[in-house]
């Protein structure tokens, strides 16, 4: 793994930060070093995403109110679309119309706490 401001550190320790529309997405090859680092995320585009499975609904919706959670403390809100027992999570920073750090940071948070 290279280390250089984008991927110094472990991501799920890191916090995220305001960005403006003066600011740019990150470019494809920080978006490849950084996806590197998560579990099972992928690129849709402009955002990274990925879907998760439970066993049942108290499950699913348990899973989406730590997301909230997460959010609610990083101030970077993501698209969730939820089913019975299975939701997906997807990232983008519409500030930058693209991918930022925010989202890498924010899908690793949620990769740790799958691991909890």
């Amino acid at each position: 793994m290279s280390t250089n401001n984008y991927t110094d550190g472990m991501l799920a320790q890191q916090q995220c930060k305001s960005y403006s529309k003066s600011d740019t997405p990150l470019n494809p090859n920080q978006v490849s070093e950084l996806i590197k680092m998560l579990d099972g995320w992928t690129q849709n585009s402009m955002a990274i995403e990925r879907s998760f499975k439970f066993d049942n609904h108290y499950q699913a919706i348990s899973f989406v109110n730590a997301v909230a959670w997460i959010s609610h403390q990083q101030d970077h809100h993501p698209e969730i679309a939820i089913g019975y027992n299975k939701c997906t999570v997807e990232y983008t920073t519409h500030a930058v119309n693209g991918l930022s750090k925010n989202d890498f940071i924010c899908a690793a948070k949620i990769d740790a706490l799958l691991k909890v």
